[in-house]
């Protein structure tokens, strides 16, 4: 897990992956599954994120002001799909049923899942009628990470890691997508 440069944090989830959405308040974590997140500015870094009103993480979200983005595996399927189906307002024990590992940062009182390429902390930027209207929240990305097995220097590395490494990409129901090979054009720019 190596520091990734916040004017390069937006590459992060450039790709469109499906990610894991993490809060903590109160002394509870939640971990769910989210297909709509995008970035939104470079400088600072923003993303936005669609989480739904009866979804337990965001009411974390909302009352704590912050959360982290993650960016899943191949490896990390079933756990994505566990964490996106089960719901911690009816199991309580939803984390240990999904086998979803948390992990402490030095300085981030959040709960960061084991196992994924990319980690990214958030600040809500508040914006009470979107949220409302749209279930769209606009955070601030503070902090972010990647595995230098598949991010480093900047750059997605999908094609040299091995395909455990993959983001994935939600298209409905239990049918997700891995990201695919690597094509450049003669214009390729850093």
């Amino acid at each position: 897990m190596k520091s990734v440069e916040l004017k390069k944090a937006f590459r992060l989830i450039n790709h469109g992956p499906t990610v894991l959405l993490s809060a903590r308040h109160g002394g509870i974590d939640n971990v769910m599954a989210v297909a709509w997140c995008c970035g939104l500015d470079i400088d600072p870094p923003k993303l936005t994120v669609v989480v739904d009103k009866v979804a337990q993480t965001r009411s974390l979200i909302e009352a704590s002001g912050i959360f982290v983005v993650q960016v899943p595996t191949v490896a990390q399927l079933e756990l994505t799909r566990e964490v996106g189906t089960r719901t911690l307002h009816e199991e309580p024990d939803k984390l240990q049923k999904s086998d979803v590992s948390i992990f402490e940062v030095p300085g981030q009182d959040l709960p960061f899942v084991e196992g994924c390429s990319a980690w990214l902390a958030c600040r809500l930027v508040s914006e009470p009628h979107t949220q409302d209207a749209y279930d769209l929240f606009i955070a601030e990305v503070i902090a972010a990470w990647a595995d230098d097995r598949v991010f480093r220097d900047g750059h997605w590395h999908f094609e040299t890691a091995g395909p455990e490494w993959r983001s994935l990409h939600h298209v409905a129901g239990g049918h997700f997508y891995a990201i695919g090979e690597a094509l450049s054009t003669a214009a390729e720019t850093t």
